[in-house]
């Protein structure tokens, strides 16, 4: 048997909560629901089923805003899987960036990530999967792992 290799695993769970978070958010811009809105909320018993049910508390009104009249966290989130997949498919002019080599860059922008996610109904498993990539190229980082690819492409300035 071989030696586990941590950021190849690493890898593999970014490129999926990357691709889970994208979809997560298109069906967050359709499907509008801050995921915390149980903390502080109260449950109306009193009018018709239209109008009561479980309502938000009034400490949740940022994130309403932000969430539910208009979907910037989605639309964040959206744009922080794209970025994280054109990083970790890779995109050909990726693969020449020190962004590219880097474990914790990776980590940071996963953690961030996973960060943004979390507010929304939707994308609270992608946030959990991007967590874990996160602790993977985190252990990755604390072994000393290199990518073969980015020993070929380290050092090679143009010519001065």
């Amino acid at each position: 048997m071989g030696e586990f290799i941590w950021h190849h695993w690493a890898r593999v769970v970014s490129i999926f909560a990357s691709v889970y978070l994208v979809w997560a958010g298109m069906w967050g811009i359709a499907y509008r629901k801050f995921f915390w809105d149980f903390v502080g909320g109260h449950l109306d018993t009193v009018n018709a089923p239209p109008i009561g049910g479980f309502h938000p508390g009034p400490n949740s009104a940022p994130f309403l805003e932000i969430i539910v009249k208009v979907p910037l966290i989605q639309i964040l989130s959206i744009l922080f899987g794209l970025f994280t997949l054109l990083l970790e498919y890779p995109a050909p002019f990726m693969k020449q960036t020190s962004l590219y080599r880097s474990f914790v860059a990776r980590a940071v922008l996963l953690v961030l990530q996973s960060f943004v996610a979390v507010f929304f109904y939707q994308g609270t498993n992608a946030a959990i999967y991007g967590t874990i990539a996160a602790f993977a190229y985190g252990r990755a980082a604390m072994r000393g792992e290199m990518m073969e690819e980015a020993k070929e492409n380290r050092g090679k300035a143009s010519a001065a």
